[in-house]
C-alpha cells in the first residue's frame, strides 16, 4: 500500500508532539488502557515477550497491570527519551529486598530490531502520528509471526462539541480530523496485518469549568491541523474561549457542568505467516520448501 499521509495533520507538529516529554499519563489514557487491558482475557496467547510503545503518555498504571498479567514475560519499553523509559521501569520495579526480585521475572530492555515480541501494546498514540502507515510498519517488524497488536486511538466524533463552538465563532478547526475505524482496519491490512478486529465506544466527560476542560485537553494532545492559528494567542483570546465554552457546553442535566464527547477506537490484529509469491517462474529456497512441507496444505490439521 502506498503511503498516504493524513490530510489534516502537519507532520512537523506531530513529530514535535511525539518528541515532547510527558510529565505523566493523562487520566483518559489510563482509563482507555484499563478498558483495553480487560480485553486481553479473551486472548489465549500468553506472550513470552511484549513491547509497550510509549508507556508514559499511554498509561503507567496500565503498564503495571500488563506486567502483572504477564509476570514471567520480558517487557520492552519503547520511548523517545531514556528518562521516560526509566519512569516506566520504575513504575513496576520492586524493592531490592523483595524475594520475587531474585526469581525469573519481567525484564525491561531496549527493543530488538525485528520479530521479537508476541504482543505489541500501543495506547492512544496512533491518532497523532504524522505517518500512521510507517508507524504500523514498525509495529509489524517488531512482532513475531503469530504475534498480535493491541492499540487504541481517538475516533472522528471526538471533541464534536468543541468543534461546534469554534465553527460558531468563525474560528479554524481546534484540531486535526480523526480517522474512522474502518480506515484503520484497511491500513492494518495494507501494513501486512491479518484479521483486524475494530470496535468503538463513546464516552462523555463533564468538567466543572472551562479552565479544567482546557487543562485536560492540553494533557491529551495538541492542535496538529496544518491550518491552525500560526502564532501565539493572548490572554484576551483565552478569556473569550473560556466564556464561549461555558456558554455553549454547560449541560443543565449535569448541573451546569461542561460536557465533551470522546470516541474511543480499539484495534486488534495478528501478524500472519508470510505468503510466498509464486510467479510463472519462481525460485523457492530449500528452507522455505521444507517449512511448507512440514506445515502441509492450507487447512490441514
Amino acid at each position: 500500500m502506498p503511503t498516504q499521509l493524513p490530510p489534516t495533520i502537519d507532520p512537523p507538529a506531530a513529530a514535535r508532539w511525539a518528541d515532547l516529554r510527558s510529565p505523566g499519563s493523562p487520566w483518559l489514557h489510563e482509563e482507555v488502557a484499563r478498558r483495553m487491558e480487560d480485553r486481553l482475557q479473551w486472548i489465549k496467547l500468553q506472550p513470552t515477550a511484549w513491547a509497550h510503545w510509549g508507556p508514559v503518555r499511554g498509561g503507567l498504571q496500565a503498564h503495571g497491570l500488563l506486567s502483572a498479567r504477564y509476570p514471567e514475560a520480558t517487557c520492552y519499553v519503547v520511548e523517545a527519551h531514556a528518562d521516560q523509559a526509566d519512569a516506566a521501569i520504575k513504575s513496576v520495579a520492586k524493592p531490592w529486598w523483595t524475594p520475587a526480585r531474585w526469581k525469573a521475572g519481567a525484564q525491561l530492555a531496549a527493543l530488538p530490531q525485528d520479530s521479537s515480541v508476541q504482543m505489541l501494546w500501543a495506547n492512544m498514540i496512533l491518532h497523532s502520528a504524522g505517518d500512521p502507515q510507517a508507524l504500523m510498519a514498525q509495529w509489524h517488524r517488531a512482532l513475531a509471526v503469530d504475534g498480535f497488536l493491541m492499540f487504541s486511538c481517538l475516533g472522528p466524533d471526538t471533541l464534536m462539541e468543541l468543534r461546534g463552538v469554534y465553527e460558531a465563532l468563525g474560528w479554524g478547526a481546534p484540531g486535526h480530523e480523526f480517522t474512522d475505524m474502518h480506515d484503520w482496519g484497511d491500513m492494518l491490512v495494507g501494513a501486512g496485518f491479518a484479521e483486524p478486529v475494530m470496535d468503538m465506544e463513546r464516552i462523555v466527560l463533564t468538567y466543572a469549568s472551562a479552565a479544567r476542560l482546557l487543562l485536560d485537553l492540553r494533557e491529551i494532545g495538541r492542535n496538529l491541523h496544518p491550518a491552525r492559528f500560526p502564532t501565539l494567542r493572548g490572554k484576551a483570546w483565552r478569556g473569550e474561549l473560556e466564556a464561549a465554552l461555558t456558554q455553549h457546553l454547560a449541560d443543565a442535566a449535569a448541573g451546569g457542568r461542561l460536557s465533551m464527547t470522546f470516541e474511543l477506537i480499539y484495534g486488534h490484529a495478528l501478524k500472519p505467516r508470510p505468503r510466498l509469491k509464486v510467479d510463472a517462474q519462481s525460485a523457492i529456497s530449500l528452507r522455505d520448501m521444507r517449512d511448507m512441507l512440514q506445515r502441509g496444505p492450507p487447512g490441514a490439521t
